[in-house]
């Protein structure tokens, strides 16, 4: 079954807030209150990731309950990862890597794609492809700050969203960069608020997210 999704560009998922958070649901009724408890933060693109049997129900459920959210899938490996987050309401998706099969399945989907780069030759391959907003991943691993700093010669017109090992310590150092248009991050959704419902908690951590300068 072929699904279109019109709407949203990768640029305007990256600009939104200045964080992306890389969300891991195990519990379906965890879904909803969490992305209200980012909404009231003034985070909305939620990137909710594939690594759990619940991902597909928790973005469906978000994107018919949460109207203020914009719920995206991480973890997209595969064309058929991103034929099912599309059925399942999906934005926008994320992946950890770039492979041309899922960035035609993205492109003939209208589902706007941030893939994972490490490398020169894997920026190339995207730019090759039309996409020019990536996700640097593992972004501290793969030699973070100086690296971005490298990029920017070659690579000038790439937007990048450092994710891995980016926390509320580091973010504003990443977000100082000419090329970084937000990071993604897993600090403002910790697992244990989210197993304790506290969902006060993590409105704060997201307000302080949504107001780092960039």
């Amino acid at each position: 079954m072929a699904v279109e999704n019109k709407g949203i560009t990768a640029i305007e998922v990256m600009r939104d807030a200045p964080v992306i958070p890389v969300i891991v649901l195990h519990d379906v009724k965890d879904a909803v209150p969490l992305a209200r408890a980012l909404v009231a933060g003034g985070i909305r693109m939620l990137e909710v990731t594939l690594r759990t049997r619940e991902a597909l129900e928790c973005i469906e459920i978000i994107s018919k309950e949460v109207p203020d959210a914009v719920a995206g899938a991480g973890t997209i490996r595969s064309a058929a990862d991103a034929q099912a987050s599309a059925l399942a309401g999906a934005k926008f998706g994320v992946s950890p890597g770039y492979t041309r099969a899922v960035g035609k399945a993205c492109h003939d989907l209208g589902l706007p794609l941030l893939p994972g780069v490490a490398t020169g030759s894997e920026i190339m391959m995207a730019q090759e492809d039309g996409l020019t907003e990536l996700k640097f991943f593992p972004a501290v691993q793969a030699g973070g700050i100086a690296m971005l700093k490298a990029w920017q010669g070659p690579f000038g017109e790439v937007k990048f969203c450092p994710t891995g090992g980016v926390t509320a310590a580091n973010a504003h150092e990443f977000l100082a960069l000419a090329n970084v248009a937000c990071v993604g991050g897993s600090w403002i959704v910790p697992t244990d608020a989210i197993a304790a419902g506290d969902w006060d908690r993590i409105t704060a951590l997201a307000r302080e997210a949504s107001q780092l300068a960039r």
